[in-house]
């Protein structure tokens, strides 16, 4: 199967050059739609396919991947379902923008600059809306509902995963509550309507992946959904990329989702190079049987201390010492910077 080259971009303003190999396994178990749909996930949950970026035709990633372009087509439409990216007639598929939906994206100069006259944007605020129509006491009605709305919402931060993969929430929650002011819970997406339905206030936070179902449910509770963008895990990608072929890499996470995810990507990029052996750290045999064959341990870092631990107590069993990696961050830095304003909370 013949393996292309991609160059994703970080952010409109700087080219990311990231060699990305779209590598499509013919003999797995996976179908090679399901391959695709979740190499171009992570591309997009990492940010190397950011917000309003065009991604590649269906004629290109043939080209690329060696798939019909219908099969190509059905994962874009699976995509768009899923509320991943929209379709533009005439133009092409592009990385759904959820900030510009939800109509809070300002432009680059408001941005980039310090807003000099606070009292000026309220009078250009105010003004627009007694330009559209509204008298003064709907302009009041207006503003007090809409800062009432955001002040409840950034009440609380609900981290919302499905319970197969709670770990993902816990990921995300242990690296937002030391970022954020306000209180942050971990519910399974199977109770949240419950806990929404007993207090309707709150931000649901969970990755690109179910952000979709949650936006349904948050909008019946009148609450806000946002999906929160991964690191881009560099060094770590940098790190298997320099492997020898035939080393055995074990990995270690809390989320047996990010253990499915990181399996394809790395297939994605070393094809069968490399012997792939991947654990929760709660399952002792599985994690000991990874610990003894592993040249490398990639971990997040809940999953360290029982890792350590784990090589200490078993050192008499081992023929050698792993190499161990802790994935420092989860998040970017950037999506907690802007989860921070979502909420209305300062900028830090």
């Amino acid at each position: 199967m013949a393996q292309k080259t991609l160059v994703y971009y970080r952010n409109h303003n700087e080219a990311f050059h990231c060699h990305v190999k779209f590598h499509i396994q013919q003999d797995s178990d996976i179908p090679a739609s399901t391959q695709l749909y979740n190499q171009i996930c992570f591309a997009i949950a990492a940010r190397h396919y950011p917000p309003s970026h065009r991604l590649p035709s269906t004629r290109q990633l043939a080209m690329q991947t060696g798939l019909h372009r219908n099969t190509i087509s059905k994962v874009y439409r699976q995509l768009e379902t899923d509320g991943v990216v929209e379709a533009i007639a005439g133009s092409g598929i592009y990385v759904r923008d959820q900030q510009k939906q939800r109509e809070l994206r300002l432009s680059s100069q408001v941005r980039n600059r310090a807003v000099k006259d606070l009292d000026q944007e309220v009078r250009k605020c105010v003004d627009g809306l007694l330009n559209a129509g509204c008298t003064l006491q709907q302009t009041r009605e207006l503003l007090t509902r809409e800062i009432d709305w955001r002040l409840r919402c950034g009440a609380r931060v609900l981290v919302s995963t499905p319970r197969e993969d709670i770990g993902a929430s816990m990921l995300i929650a242990e690296e937002l509550a030391p970022n954020l002011d306000v209180p942050v819970e971990v519910v399974p997406m199977e109770e949240l309507e419950n806990v929404l339905e007993s207090s309707s206030n709150g931000t649901v936070v969970t990755s690109r992946y179910f952000l979709k179902p949650l936006e349904e449910l948050a909008k019946r509770h009148s609450v806000r959904a946002v999906a929160v963008d991964l690191s881009d895990f560099r060094q770590e990608l940098a790190m298997l990329k320099e492997l020898r072929a035939g080393s055995c890499i074990g990995l270690v996470s809390i989320s047996p989702g990010i253990l499915r995810a990181a399996e394809v990507i790395l297939h994605s990029m070393r094809g069968n190079e490399l012997l792939l052996m991947t654990a929760t750290p709660d399952v002792g045999s599985r994690l000991l049987a990874l610990l003894r064959a592993s040249s490398h341990v990639l971990c997040d870092s809940p999953s360290l201390p029982i890792v350590e631990h784990s090589l200490r107590q078993n050192r008499s069993q081992l023929i050698r010492m792993p190499q161990v990696h802790c994935a420092e961050s989860y998040l970017s830095n950037a999506t907690i910077e802007q989860l921070r304003k979502e909420i209305g909370l300062l900028v830090s």
